[in-house]
């Protein structure tokens, strides 16, 4: 089990690094919620309608709870907060949500933890090793959009 990548050459002209090259992660495949929960269903005694059932309720109650302005922290996978973007305003007294307020979106930092070897570790990193995309091993039907 591998995070695949391929090189990419930098080509933008304004870049100091233009011609330099750089490993960019490779998404083979999207797992989906349904995917995950007949994994889930295979590795314990919960089945798959269960799982499918709480990861719902888990989307809706996070939603509530990060509108209400908390962050959730789900163990092992780490927290989740609502951002804001803004457009300055002059002073306090000018600013005003419908002008100033440009977007929300959410945040989510890893859960960290202090390894073996006592240096950080984020969740979901812990053991993950890299190696080079082999040839044919992304379809072009699947291939992703960059950084995601």
């Amino acid at each position: 089990m591998s995070v695949f990548y391929k090189l990419r050459q930098e080509k933008r002209q304004t870049s100091k690094n233009k011609g330099k090259w750089y490993a960019r992660a490779v998404v083979t495949e999207t797992v989906d919620t349904t995917m995950l929960a007949n994994i889930m269903q295979q590795n314990c005694t919960v089945k798959k309608s269960d799982i499918l059932a709480v990861l719902a309720e888990l989307a809706e109650v996070m939603q509530q709870q990060l509108q209400n302005s908390k962050r959730v922290k789900l163990d092992g996978l780490g927290t989740f907060k609502i951002g804001i973007r803004t457009k300055a305003a002059d002073s306090p007294k000018d600013f005003n949500v419908q002008k100033n307020v440009v977007n929300t979106h959410i945040l989510f930092r890893p859960e960290t933890r202090i390894n073996k070897n006592k240096s950080r570790m984020r969740a979901l990193l812990d053991g993950c090793k890299v190696q080079e995309l082999p040839e044919n091993k992304v379809d072009k039907a699947k291939k992703s959009e960059p950084g995601h």
